[in-house]
Order: structure tokens, then sequence, then C-alpha cells
């Protein structure tokens, strides 16, 4: 390849980048590594240096884990820390590992204070002291405060540099405070009004303080009710909070009722994204299904739920095993169970990836619990008479047999009964005992499904003496 092949030209624009999708062309990426591999990392850094730092971040993310290294070299001074904060955890951890204790340290005192703890949480206990030393002492206060709080939760999640002023202040003086301060937050979208105990006690949005004259009174103009997120809550509820009342940022405070910080709509789409993947995902018992993350924690995580899967399955075939001297004088009812186990399968997961949904979004509560199961039975119901009319019709045409076909719609409706009281029985029940319900519903879903519509069926067919 030639050199004028690699250049990158003020004419190129984002048409040769991007696509309509705004991801990267493979043609680009594969124009970005040729000039690494070729030692030409000037062209590298000259095509790379107009992007994003999210695209940039996902040109490494594209890049084979051997490529990796490379790239990040050619692009010495490209990859800093908004880039950082953009990748994917498992692919930043891999250069997280080939950095020293003081860029890592000078990264995280580029980034606010949720992004520089999610660039240090993971590391291991003696390296993110070695981080933390190497830091300003204001910075490493602040990560190490967030640190003390659970994982994901609104601790972690907040920013600790914000605007906060008392209610007795004009709206000029709050003007001027934000002029003269250098050190003040630069991205919000509110000023929050304390008390002197710093206890929040209303907020006044931007637009608000530079549509009043100077001489009025921040009290006068500013929002009483305000929703207030504390410290320890959990994101996903955190999340949950930003969507119903349609929040831009809120303030964080600690269990004194103390103004600590507070969380930005930016950080919440993220956690939406990352919450609503995380359960579709558990349902399946995939794990994190990240193409990034390592080969052997993506088998161990698979690995553990087929097993579990698996001794589910050594149980329904124990219910088949019970029946097996009817099967063998019936051989048509092999060849028909494994339709009702199936269909019941089918309508236990859509019921299970409607309750899973309605409790991660708080649509689903101990107020309207009955009602809901009430609902998912006439569901189960009407669904079972329709397939049980169909199979059952189907049954009697194709083998000639009216009792089979009795059979056949009466396990089917059985087993969509059983599909529909188990879909939102068992995550309910797990919700209670707090257990995620997206982690271990499926499985047990798919036992009950399997073990009842087997047992149904082929129960049936013995009462019928069809085998007689």
């Amino acid at each position: 390849m030639s050199e004028s092949d690699l250049t990158f030209t003020a004419q190129d624009d984002d048409a040769g980048i991007m696509d309509r999708e705004d991801r990267l062309k493979p043609a680009f990426v594969e124009k970005v590594l040729d000039a690494v591999e070729a030692g030409d990392d000037a062209t590298a850094r000259a095509l790379v240096e107009p992007l994003h730092p999210a695209d940039i971040a996902d040109l490494i993310e594209l890049a084979r884990a051997d490529e990796r290294d490379g790239l990040v070299a050619a692009l010495a001074g490209i990859v800093e820390a908004d880039v950082l904060a953009e990748m994917n955890e498992h692919v930043r951890e891999t250069l997280i590992d080939e950095m020293g204790p003081q860029q890592l340290a000078d990264f995280a005192g580029q980034l606010d204070t949720d992004n520089a703890v999610a660039l240090l949480e993971d590391l291991e206990d003696d390296e993110q002291r070695a981080v933390l030393r190497a830091m300003e002492p204001d910075d490493r206060a602040a990560i190490e405060e967030a640190l003390s709080y659970p994982q994901e939760s609104a601790g972690r999640l907040m920013q600790r540099d914000l605007i906060a002023v008392p209610e007795h202040w004009t709206v000029g003086q709050v003007i001027d405070y934000l002029r003269a301060g250098d050190e003040l937050a630069t991205d919000f979208w509110e000023v929050f009004v304390v008390s002197p105990s710093h206890r929040p006690i209303g907020s006044c949005k931007l637009s608000a303080l530079l549509r009043s004259p100077r001489k009025v009174r921040v009290a006068d103009i500013m929002l009483d009710d305000q929703t207030l997120i504390p410290v320890g809550m959990d994101q996903e509820e955190v999340a949950l909070r930003f969507q119903k009342y349609a929040l831009i940022s809120a303030a964080v405070i600690d269990p004194s009722g103390r103004l600590v910080g507070m969380i930005t709509v930016d950080d919440i789409v993220h956690i939406i994204q990352e919450e609503a993947g995380e359960d579709v995902l558990l349902l399946s018992g995939a794990g994190d299904g990240d193409i990034n993350e390592p080969v052997h924690l993506t088998i161990r995580t698979r690995l553990t739920w087929l097993v579990i899967n698996l001794g589910t399955a050594i149980l329904a075939a124990a219910v088949v095993g019970g029946f097996e001297a009817e099967i063998s004088k019936l051989t048509v009812l092999a060849v028909l169970m494994g339709i009702i186990s199936g269909m019941g399968g089918n309508a236990g997961t859509q019921t299970l990836a409607v309750v899973v949904r309605a409790l991660a979004t708080n649509q689903l509560t101990s107020s309207n619990t009955v009602r809901m199961i009430r609902r998912e039975l006439v569901i189960a119901l009407a669904n079972g008479l329709a397939l049980a009319l169909i199979t059952g019709g189907g049954t009697i045409l194709i083998y000639h047999n009216v009792p089979l076909g009795l059979v056949m719609g009466a396990a089917m409706i059985i087993n969509n009964l059983v599909a529909g009281l188990s879909g939102i029985l068992i995550p309910i029940a797990l919700e209670k005992a707090r257990i995620d319900p997206a982690v271990s519903s499926a499985v047990f879903v798919t036992m009950m499904t399997d073990v009842m519509g087997f047992f149904s069926f082929l129960g049936l067919a013995q009462l019928a003496g069809l085998v007689g």
C-alpha cells in the first residue's frame, strides 16, 4: 500500500468514515490499522484525530486483541481519559493493565468522579492504593469517598462537582459567583439551593436565573419540589426515577439529608441501556453477553446455567420414563408430547419476559399482583383454548383418532395455564426472596412447563385408555 493511500486529507468527510448508523466503516478501520502496521503513526493519528472520543473508543474495540496495544501506542496523546471513559470495560481493563500508577492517576484526575471511579474500581487493592497515592489530595478524597459506597449505587454514580448557593442570595450574586469561580463545575443544568446545614431545599433552572432580574432573591424563583436521591440507592432505581419524573439532573443526599453530589441524565442513559440489556441476557443465562468478555469467563457463566438446565431436563426425562410402557404401545405419543412441552415453554417465556420487565420498571407491585395474576390466567386460558383447537383438530385429522385429539387439546390447555402461572408466580417469589428474577426464573419456568407438559399429556393418555 502506498503512502498516498494512507494519507488523511481535509477533503475526507464523515461519509468516508461513518455509515448511516454512525458506526465506523470497515474500510476506515482497516486504513488506520494498516497505517499502524506500516509504522506510519503520523498517518494513523491524522486519520483518528478528528473523531469523537466515543468513536475512538469504538475503533480500539474493533481492533483485534493483539492489535490494540500497537494502536494505542501509535495514538499516544489522542487516547486520553475521555476515550477510556467511553470504552468497553473489558477492553479498558486490558489497556489499564499496561499503564503505570502515575499515568492512571493523571487520567483519573481529568475525569468526573463517577468516570474516575469506573476507571479504578476493578483494580486490585494494592494497584488501586498506588494510583490513589499518586493523585492530587482533593481528587483522591473524592474518589475514596465514592469507592466507600456499594457498587451500582448512587454514591458511585454521582458527581461531586455541583453548584450550591444559599437561599438569601440574589440572582445577581449567583451570576457573579458563577463567573468568578474558576474551580466551579462547568457542566450543570440547575443550581441547588441549600440551607445553612447544606441540606437541599430547592433548585433553580439556569433558564430561570438568566431570565430573572439581578435583584430577585433565589428563594423567590426556586422550585421547592425536587427529587432527592439517597446516596445508597441502587442505580436501577435511580434510572427509574429519572424516567418517571423526566429529570435532567438530581441532587444526591447522604443519610443525614446533606447534599453530597448530583447525578445527570447522561450517566442515566448508560444505566438504562445496561440494565435493559442485562435482564434480557440474564434470562437466557448468557451472562454479560459482552463480545469483549474474556472467553474463559463466558464459558464459565454459560456452562453453569447449561448444567442447571441439564438437571431440569433430566427431571423431565424421568417423568417421560415413568410412562415408558405406554409410549411403547402407542409410539405417536412420543411424537406429540414434544409439541405440548415446547408450546408451554414458549408461553411461559412470553409471560416471564413481561413480568420481569414489569418488576424491573416498578409496574408490578404488591398492590396489583392479584390483578396481574388474573390477567395472565385469562390470557393463558384463551391461548390454550385456541392452540387446543388447532393441535387437537390437527391430531384428529392426521391420525383419525378422536380420543387422542381430545387428550392433545386438554393437555395443551393445562400446560398453557401452568406456563402462565409459573411465568408470573416464580419471578414474584424470587423477587420477594431478594433474588434477581432475571437470573434464575427461566430455568424454573422451563422445568415446570416440561414436567407438567409431559405429565399432563401422558397421564391423560393413560386415563383415556389410549394404551389400554
